[in-house]
């Protein structure tokens, strides 16, 4: 054999191997309906095939809830434009997929060039040969349609845990609303033009304090087994952390789980956060149109049993529902909307952990008898019959000369929302063992 045609012959075998690696998602939340994009043909995307043979689990290593519609988007979207995501991964892996969202959208939206790709330390500049080029059903254009989802084809790509990744797509065409995650706490980025492969990061000179489009990003690990899903509002977003240095309640738990891993009892897992900030149980509602911001009950299906691989829910809701609807705050009627998502997670063999609700005295909300509600909900919590497991967040931030309020130090001002050292003291207290298992066969 000449050295031409052994070249020939290696080019092939590393092209069929890079081929079979990358398997097709095209998908949708259960609430979407059939969420297939088209390809920039018109053509329906096909349905991938099973992902292939791999050592390791898909798991959800980052994940935001679309919130809403972006202000000041609704005629022209992100047209011409490339929109670059940072994102914290929990868990690392050798391959990646994304979803992205338009659902808040009400035209289809044209993705004509997305990538992935490594960040370099503080801004949007790529780590040198990390750059990876994204497909939908084998091509590189998707069109989803308005309140639909698309999911990409698997990439090869060595992902670390504990890292920023870069997740940036470009659409030529006005969109109208841009489906975003509000309270994103990481600046990501903006570009004119088609920048989707520029590694240097200088042209993306558009800041957003919001993630666009990007709904979650998987990756095919052996450092997990599973994904946990943590629904709740403005406090599972972590609204009043502190911007882009990851401590959120959610990412100090995922840091414990992934040091834990291995040990008896407790379980290989990621965490995703699914908190939106104003959330409530029972009710939709925020800023802008009335269909933002689900309830927890609307948003269920499509945020926490649309998630890759999930095998428990940690639920930290109520609290709005109590500020919000003063006047329908009633303690019955919020723990049994928590017992419907326990209801519904037990359907689908998933374990919940529920939270108890922290003091807010000394919030502009705060009046006597809101307190009352919240201490009725917190001892059904207590008693055992919300939830399979209960971590006490109450207990470990209130203030023990006043329990009505959090403690100073883990106030981070407004008496509503923990400071960092709050968010810490949370994860902190959250009992790792507590999601090994499956649902019982009855609460």
């Amino acid at each position: 054999m000449t050295r031409r045609h052994g070249y020939a012959l290696l080019s092939a075998i590393v092209t069929v191997i890079v081929a079979l690696s990358a398997a097709i998602y095209i998908g949708a939340a259960a609430d979407a309906g059939d969420s297939r994009g088209t390809l920039a043909t018109g053509r329906p995307a096909p349905p991938g095939p099973a992902a292939p043979a791999s050592v390791g689990a898909w798991v959800s290593t980052w994940s935001a809830s679309p919130s809403g519609a972006e202000p000041g988007t609704v005629t022209d979207g992100m047209a011409g434009r490339s929109v670059r995501n940072v994102v914290h991964t929990d868990v690392g892996g050798t391959s990646a997929r994304i979803t992205l969202s338009n659902l808040y959208g009400r035209q289809p939206l044209a993705v004509t060039h997305a990538s992935i790709a490594l960040a370099w330390t503080g801004g949007p500049a790529a780590v040198a040969g990390t750059m990876r080029r994204l497909t939908f059903g084998g091509a590189v254009s998707v069109v989803i349609p308005a309140g639909r989802q698309a999911v990409g084809d698997a990439v090869p790509i060595a992902v670390p845990h504990d890292s920023d990744v870069l997740v940036t797509t470009y659409s030529p065409t006005p969109s109208g609303p841009v489906t975003h995650h509000r309270h994103a706490r990481q600046i990501s980025y903006a570009a004119r033009g088609d920048r989707t492969e520029d590694t240097s990061g200088t042209a993306y000179t558009g800041q957003s304090p919001s993630w666009r489009y990007l709904a979650a990003l998987d990756v095919l690990s052996e450092e997990a087994a599973g994904t946990v899903v943590a629904l709740g509002d403005s406090i599972t977003d972590g609204i009043t952390s502190t911007e882009g240095a990851d401590r959120r309640w959610t990412d100090v738990l995922a840091e414990r789980l992934r040091r834990a891993a291995g040990s008896d009892d407790v379980p290989r897992y990621s965490v995703v956060n699914q908190g939106i900030s104003d959330n409530r149980v029972l009710a939709d509602g925020g800023p802008g149109r009335s269909a933002d911001n689900p309830s927890a009950l609307g948003r269920f299906d499509r945020d926490v049993l649309a998630r890759t691989n999930v095998r428990a829910v940690v639920v930290d809701l109520g609290v709005n529902d109590i500020l919000r609807d003063p006047g329908r705050a009633d303690p019955d009627r919020i723990t049994a909307g928590l017992r419907t998502l326990v209801r519904r997670a037990h359907a689908h063999g998933l374990k919940v952990v529920g939270a108890t609700l922290m003091p807010f005295e000394g919030h502009r909300g705060y009046r006597a008898d809101r307190e009352r509600v919240r201490q009725a909900v917190n001892a059904r919590i207590r008693s055992g019959t919300v939830y399979d497991a209960v971590v006490d967040f109450d207990e470990a931030l209130r203030d023990p000369y006043d329990p009505r309020r959090l403690r100073p130090d883990y106030d981070s001002g407004d008496h509503l929302h923990p400071s960092d050292r709050g968010f810490a003291r949370m994860a902190e207290v959250f009992d790792l063992t507590s999601l090994k298992g499956a649902a019982p066969a009855r609460l």
